[in-house]
């Protein structure tokens, strides 16, 4: 890693495809789940879904992964063809290049599940500090209920909503062993989500063995580490900055 034509640039843009397809599938879901917990659900469904949602965040990501393998993949590879046959003439969801279902979809799809519980649980938080009289006034004025939420409990908890997007997002640039397992692990650039991908954790863990006995491996994973670093503390300090508004605002 870090010579040849491209040096780093295939497994730092296999790094971002997942993490945002990742992402793009995820904060919808997740924050809509959040809204109907907290505005619309009542207490007991609360109960029983806050312990289910503290169990999956604390599966291991191998589970996850091996789960990927099983379901996620075949399904990929039963998906791509229908969608090649739509939007194949579009190169973003070409299916032809890597029919094995090992791909930038699976290993998004997988980091989706794994991070869409910590992402709900942030967002269900960041609305519990909405106060009620701002929902009663709202609602006194004529509002509807989904009026309400668009109109005075979502603007209130914009950062808050932004930080759990940003720190999920920093987990999923982290997670290694489940996108490993089924990203492909191919080191080219992708230019369809049917296409494998290699993201800088995967390299890592993969080629991590033999740097001791390759000294080349020591500079080039050590700078893959840094990229990566760099990467993730850019996303939480600009969460944390996030976090720390919404809070100082509501005080």
């Amino acid at each position: 890693p870090g010579e040849g034509e491209f040096g780093f640039l295939p497994f730092i843009l296999g790094t971002v495809w997942v993490t945002l397809t990742a992402m793009i599938l995820a904060i919808p879901p997740c924050i809509l789940t959040a809204v109907f917990l907290t505005q619309y659900a009542k207490s007991r469904l609360r109960n029983i879904m806050k312990p289910i949602l503290d169990i999956l965040a604390a599966i291991p990501s191998v589970i996850y992964g091996v789960w990927g393998v099983l379901t996620i993949v075949p399904f990929v590879r039963f998906l791509g063809p229908k969608i090649d046959g739509i939007l194949g003439y579009i190169p973003f969801f070409s299916f032809a290049n890597n029919p094995s279902g090992f791909s930038i979809l699976a290993g998004g799809i997988v980091l989706a599940v794994m991070v869409s519980p910590f992402i709900i649980s942030i967002t269900y938080e960041v609305f519990q500090t909405v106060p009620d009289g701002l929902r009663q006034a709202s609602l006194a004025l004529g509002a509807t209920r989904w009026e309400m939420i668009k109109h005075a409990v979502i603007p209130e908890t914009l950062p808050g909503i932004v930080a759990g997007m940003v720190l999920g997002t920093s987990r999923a640039l982290g997670e290694t062993m489940a996108v490993m397992m089924v990203v492909g692990n191919v080191a080219k650039n992708p230019h369809s989500i049917f296409d494998a991908a290699y993201p800088l954790p995967a390299l890592i863990a993969n080629n991590y063995g033999e740097m001791m006995t390759i000294p080349l491996y020591d500079s080039a994973l050590m700078t893959a580490s840094l990229i990566l670093l760099v990467i993730v503390l850019s996303f939480n300090i600009v969460s944390t900055l996030s976090l720390r508004h919404i809070i100082g605002r509501n005080k």
